[in-house]
């Protein structure tokens, strides 16, 4: 089944129309009415009924997104959802390392109180937690040093603005912010697959797949440094898809 993003989004978000100043064009998205004048949507196509919700010449009208731009815009917003959560948990782990770094000690103090309670526990279904994996990572963490906690408590705050940044601009489907996140996303690939050496989890790797397709889709759909005619080509295809496309149309339906 075939999805019309056009007339969904004008279920959620109403039609868009406009009345342009040139005569012929003007007549062309104009219809009468039993019930009177009705303009047709610069999204959807359809006319509905009542006044337009703007006027002016053709040229200034409202460039609409419809068709694959607005699914490529869906598209957009779903990364900046993910960006956005990936964000607010970054936030919470440096919040976290922040915390950890002022109450090392005590929380060195707890985790191993904690421990001589849970060992007879676990060992009783014959797992050994002081040869833990987990354990033994955390028991590291507590020698680290506190300048080096605040530091990576510092750059985990910095990855965080840059993925909000990134969230920010995409949703609003800012140029900038695509060229951003291709290039925040594919210079932290090389660690992506680094850590995949170190240890293979689901997680990891659908992570990985998912900021290359999100790189790959961004830099050929947007036609970012030059690909497919660069910002030119994609222009042209943004403006062949509105107020003019649509008025070209109006007696087909």
């Amino acid at each position: 089944m075939k999805v019309d993003w056009n007339r969904r989004a004008c279920a959620r978000h109403g039609h868009v129309t406009y009345a342009p100043d040139e005569a012929t064009l003007r007549e062309r998205l104009r219809t009468e009415t039993r019930l009177g004048a009705a303009w047709r949507c610069l999204r959807c196509g359809d006319f509905t009924l009542g006044a337009p919700a703007g006027s002016g010449p053709a040229d200034q009208a409202p460039l609409v997104p419809r068709g694959k731009v607005l699914r490529d815009l869906l598209l957009l917003r779903f990364l900046a959802f993910e960006r956005a959560v990936r964000g607010v948990f970054i936030v919470l782990a440096a919040a976290a390392v922040w915390k950890f770094s002022n109450s090392q000690d005590s929380v060195r103090r707890l985790f191993d109180e904690y421990l001589d309670v849970f060992r007879p526990v676990f060992r009783h279904f014959h797992y050994d937690l002081d040869h833990s994996p987990v354990v033994d990572t955390i028991q590291k963490s507590f020698g680290y040093k506190h300048s080096t906690l605040v530091l990576v408590a510092v750059l985990l705050l910095a990855y965080a603005l840059i993925e909000i940044v990134e969230a920010v601009g995409l949703w609003y489907a800012k140029r900038w912010a695509e060229y951003l996140t291709v290039v925040a996303t594919a210079a932290f690939l090389p660690l992506e697959v680094y850590e995949l050496t170190e240890h293979v989890s689901w997680l990891k790797i659908g992570t990985l797949v998912l900021n290359i397709l999100a790189v790959l889709y961004i830099a050929l759909a947007k036609r970012l440094f030059g690909l497919r005619g660069g910002h030119r080509a994609f222009e042209a295809e943004r403006r062949s898809d509105s107020l003019l496309e649509v008025a070209d149309t109006a007696g087909v339906r």
